[in-house]
């Protein structure tokens, strides 16, 4: 089966609600996944905006959710690690966690939300960049799950 990522908030290629905006109390939409491949040691999850006028624009890096995990409760806290032992790294607003669509007026930006399965635990500490974590994840992603969802002021 392949592994597949969903959301209660909003349709693959629908828009995101305005709550999880920075037009709205901006937390974190809830996220649903299916069993990832054998194998799986931890997940890792990246949000970004290749829309975004500046280059792509990263908008969440979370990192050692631990294989069992099946999704994210609405309202991720932005702590540097989560009770789960995940960590969370800092986004381009400059803070640790998520931080959610806020683009220019004008058309509608596309938000990847993007989920790897890895064969193994990642070793940065908490407060790393996509950047960093994409260098740690090179040749440990067992399978990738994506979601896009659209928003524009």
């Amino acid at each position: 089966m392949t592994f597949h990522l969903t959301s209660t908030a909003f349709e693959s290629g629908g828009d995101i609600p305005r709550e999880f905006t920075c037009d709205g109390p901006d937390s974190s939409p809830s996220l649903i996944w299916n069993d990832p491949p054998p194998g799986t040691e931890t997940l890792a999850l990246i949000v970004d905006d290749p829309d975004a006028p500046s280059g792509t624009w990263v908008h969440w890096v979370l990192y050692n959710l631990p294989a069992i995990a099946r999704g994210l409760s609405e309202g991720v806290a932005k702590d540097r690690q989560l009770p789960d032992g995940a960590r969370q790294g800092r986004n381009d607003f400059g803070e640790l966690g998520y931080n959610g669509p806020c683009p220019p007026r004008g058309a509608p930006h596309r938000y990847f939300f993007k989920l790897y399965a890895l064969d193994c635990k990642v070793t940065l500490k908490a407060g790393a960049s996509k950047g960093e974590l994409e260098r740690a994840m090179k040749r440990h992603v067992l399978a990738k799950a994506e979601l896009v969802g659209r928003f524009q002021h």
